[in-house]
């Protein structure tokens, strides 16, 4: 698959000390087009902070007109802040966005629209109960006087439907379409408007190859037009199917620009993961000893999305999940715990189960600590007591509270929950607390199984340490541990093993104190144990 490539070869290097020896020869000239045409987008030292971290440490990005312009880097790189920032949904604490020469200022999505933005977020944002139509004329419909012009409407849908290479009706129900349809239908959104710049963030994890081409083809159209793309996505496969010059960011920071047709996937991956990663030795910690076994998931499948095979934990072990965004990390955790639909085979205490529920998990000693603890964890207007302590006792029992404050004092106490009074509503409490009275929840009730999905996610460094002792003081307890999280200095520090998942299926497996991290990472960013 090619490309026309409009741009001049170059590969660029931002920071002096972002990438090993072996990376692609680089040029210190300047950016494609510098000197004779001005760029469509230029964003120069971008800083965002959230609570305990910083997204974005002074990132920057150049976009040449009429390119493809792929943004790379591990989760956690700070791509999506960057493109959140640039579509108006954040305000950068520092830093400049120049659109056409022209300084910008954005501070609602709805500015970053009316200058020429266009977003396709993975997370789709359509409105499901809207028709295809209505969803991609949403705020700049056609009008006949002050009535909105329905039928062209539908003829500017159907056209656009069809430059997709969709096959749906423009007066479909966006909630009745397939996921690929609907990510088909937001990439449509963006060619009913008259956007400069479109951001495609990992418009492929939800598209068959067939759908792909289509886009690719719509892609080449666009930046014909002298539109421009700036394309995420984790495959590099399609980088170098579709890219004219790539951008890598690490923790927060731009690190290097390269001309696509001059640099190899391998020195691609190395840029991702640095150059102290590459160099380091495997983790310190010892081999797990322990023997038996707890969990054994045969497979757990759901066709097109998830086949996972031979996934086990013993008694005490504390079993990583790496992968890139949509790996199936998660998707595995709500396998086990019974909250998907998943086809699964697993066997538990010694007991085969091919049906699981949330209800029969939990009866059965599994639980499940989520990515959005907020959401799907805790219920934040009731009290710290209710939400860690009732979860262990039996419904209608005499005097709940009074039989909750026992249960769960001592695994507050021993979390090292703060607060005020255990009356309080749990919202009131901070990220770190909130993610511990989960736990406590769980060690409150006693389990043989713990899930940790992101268990660290907007933790402070204090929190994360807090969390992660008391995560290896209930392993010792012979709790098995089956974790996931996109940090994989956090799996090879605390896990006894590391699955990788890659596109839904686990393609490696790793024991972090004989691995060197750089040879997992290699096989989370790649999919392949073989990385030349």
């Amino acid at each position: 698959m090619t490309v026309p490539r409009p741009v001049a070869e170059a590969a660029t290097r931002v920071d002096g000390d972002a990438t090993d020896e072996t990376a692609s020869p680089r040029a210190s000239s300047t950016s494609p087009g510098a000197g004779t045409a001005v760029p469509a987008l230029v964003m120069s030292g971008i800083v965002k902070s959230f609570p305990g971290t910083r997204a974005c440490d002074g990132a920057s990005l150049e976009v040449a007109r009429g390119e493809v312009h792929c943004l790379l880097g591990e989760n956690g790189a700070g791509k999506s802040t960057m493109m959140k920032i640039l579509s108006g949904s954040y305000v950068p604490d520092e830093g400049s966005i120049t659109l056409d020469g022209e300084l910008v200022s954005f501070s609602s999505p709805l500015d970053g629209v009316r200058a020429g933005i266009a977003t396709i977020y993975q997370e789709l944002d359509l409105v499901p109960d809207l028709t295809v139509a209505q969803n991609l004329f949403l705020g700049h419909a056609p009008t006949r006087g002050p009535l909105v012009d329905h039928r062209r409407r539908t003829e500017l849908a159907a056209e656009a439907i069809r430059r997709v290479g969709g096959t749906f009706s423009p007066s479909a129900v966006v909630r009745s379409l397939s996921v690929s349809e609907q990510q088909l239908t937001a990439i449509a959104r963006a060619l009913t408007s008259d956007a400069r710049v479109i951001v495609m963030d990992e418009p492929s994890a939800t598209l068959t190859e067939h759908d792909l081409e289509a886009v690719f083809d719509v892609i080449r159209e666009l930046v014909a037009e002298g539109r421009s793309i700036i394309y995420i996505s984790h495959r590099l496969d399609e980088v170098k199917a579709i890219g004219d010059r790539a951008t890598v960011m690490r923790d927060g920071r731009t690190v290097s620009t390269h001309a696509v047709a001059d640099v190899s996937k391998r020195d691609l991956v190395d840029a991702m993961i640095g150059r102290e990663l590459a160099e380091s030795e495997s983790t310190t910690r010892p081999p797990f000893t322990g023997a038996g076994q707890l969990l054994d998931v045969e497979s757990a499948v759901i066709p097109g999305v998830l086949d996972v095979r031979g996934v086990r934990v013993r008694p005490g072990e504390i079993v990583g999940l790496a992968g890139l965004g949509g790996a199936g990390r998660t998707t595995l955790l709500a396998s086990v715990f019974g909250d998907s639909s998943a086809t699964l085979d697993m066997t538990f205490r010694g007991r085969r189960h091919t049906r699981m529920s949330s209800q029969r998990a939990v009866a059965l000693g599994i639980g499940l600590v989520p990515e959005d603890r907020k959401r799907q964890g805790l219920l934040l207007d009731l009290s710290i007591l209710r939400n860690a302590g009732l979860a262990a006792l039996r419904p209608f029992g005499l005097n709940p509270a009074a039989a909750a404050r026992r249960v769960a004092a001592g695994p507050l106490a021993g979390l090292g929950v703060k607060y005020a009074s255990v009356d309080q509503a749990v919202g009131q409490l901070s990220g770190g607390n909130q993610q511990k009275v989960v736990l406590a929840k769980w060690m409150a009730r006693g389990i043989d199984l713990l899930l940790l999905d992101e268990p660290t996610r907007g933790l402070d460094i204090g929190a994360k340490a807090d969390l992660f002792a008391q995560v290896r003081e209930l392993a010792a307890t012979g709790v098995g541990v089956l974790m996931a999280s996109s940090e994989l200095s956090e799996l090879t520090e605390n896990c006894d093993r590391v699955w990788v998942l890659h596109e839904g299926r686990n393609v490696a497996e790793y024991e972090p104190h004989q691995t060197p991290a750089a040879e997992i990472a290699r096989a989370v960013v790649t999919g392949s144990i073989d990385h030349d």
